[in-house]
């Protein structure tokens, strides 16, 4: 199983690591390691990424979250704590066996598309199969499979300068894919493209993930990516984890005030679904009804359950206010939004809102916009 543990790992900077480390550990802050020329990246970093998983690490600038995502690969060693992959501890592995690690269990995605400039896409999208010695005909064929699966099929022989940038990270990501690592570690990939470009990555990752089944940590510091993307979130502020949750469990029930600020702005129509607020009917087994029937089953729970009342008047994004029995959300009633394509109850599919998402497109096959060129010497 591709299952990554993290244990009270941390990371400093400068001066006699160790004793900063026992300092944070007896309740020391960050300003006061800072003030003695000492810089505490990250501390006491714990979480589980299961097999399968896109776990988003989400923080501003300087948080640590690169830092971290560094330390998971050996790319940094702890200062102190633990980095587990298949229960094997890669703090403890010699630089041989690492480097082993690295170049075939896990693969690692770029801001910055770092492609050799002097190779063509398909020996750019070969090079991590190059690096482990794998035959060249397998390259060959292993490196067009990835890039058809990242929808650059008829490339192979075009340059990066030949690329958008969308393109370039493609090329990237199907380096990643090619060597058919258990994980990947993705380190603000999508962040330095246009925002529909992004959004298209976004699509094409969690496509693929459905797919491959991936161990994938993704770093951002853009919250509603993180909401998209993220199976499991983990929220990082001066260096320290604050809150893990699921997307859902981040916007309903923040761990403080930091992450309610973080996270008032998002637009939780695109995120909340009506069960992630309701009660499940389990809850109300063993209750009663106004005319004193005994809920023993949750089909006794759906059927008490009154009908939704149908209104002459709807508004044109059929929205309103639902009162839930049993809600968590702090708010006494919740504003449920239906798109066109799942109308609310007594909402006709007409009368749905059909306003454009400015944000969707519909992705078409790449093409070579130009015959590639010769070789360069």
């Amino acid at each position: 199983m591709a299952t990554l543990r993290a244990e009270r790992l941390y990371k400093v900077f400068g001066r006699r690591p160790d004793e900063a480390v026992a300092r944070l550990e007896s309740g020391a802050d960050r300003e006061e390691l800072r003030a003695s020329g000492t810089t505490a990246a990250v501390i006491d970093a714990s979480f589980t990424v299961e097999e399968g998983q896109i776990f988003v690490v989400m923080g501003l600038s300087g948080s640590g979250k690169s830092t971290l995502l560094r330390m998971l690969n050996g790319l940094l060693e702890p200062t102190a704590g633990r980095v587990l992959f298949d229960d094997d501890d890669l703090t403890v592995l010699s630089p041989k066996d690492l480097r082993e690690v690295r170049s075939r269990k896990i693969s690692m995605v770029f801001q910055h598309f770092a492609l050799f400039p002097h190779r063509s896409v398909l020996e750019n999208a070969a090079y991590g199969l190059e690096v482990q010695g794998v035959p060249r005909e397998e390259r060959v064929r292993r490196a067009t499979e990835a890039l058809e699966m990242v929808g650059l099929a008829g490339w192979e022989k075009s340059w990066p300068d030949e690329l958008s940038g969308g393109m370039q990270q493609r090329v990237g990501l199907a380096r990643a894919l090619a060597t058919d690592a258990d994980m990947l570690l993705m380190d603000e990939s999508f962040s330095a493209l246009d925002p529909l470009i992004r959004r298209d990555m976004q699509d094409q990752l969690l496509q693929l993930q459905k797919r491959l089944k991936k161990t994938i940590v993704f770093i951002t510091h853009d919250l509603n990516e993180a909401m998209r993307l993220g199976d499991r979130i983990a929220v990082m502020r001066d260096g320290q984890i604050v809150q893990i949750g699921t997307a859902e469990d981040i916007l309903v029930t923040p761990a403080n005030d930091y992450v309610a600020s973080f996270t008032q702005d998002v637009d939780r129509s695109r995120v909340l679904t009506a069960g992630a607020i309701m009660a499940e009917p389990s809850e109300a087994l063993g209750s009663k009804t106004d005319d004193g029937t005994t809920l023993r089953t949750e089909q006794d729970v759906l059927a008490a359950a009154p009908p939704p009342s149908p209104s002459p008047r709807r508004s044109s994004s059929c929205s309103g206010p639902v009162r839930a029995a049993g809600s968590r959300s702090p708010s006494p009633t919740t504003t449920v939004r239906s798109s066109a394509s799942s109308p609310a109850p007594g909402c006709s599919p007409s009368s749905a809102s059909r306003t454009p998402d400015p944000t969707a497109h519909s992705r078409r096959p790449v093409t070579p916009r130009t015959r590639p060129r010769p070789p360069r010497r």
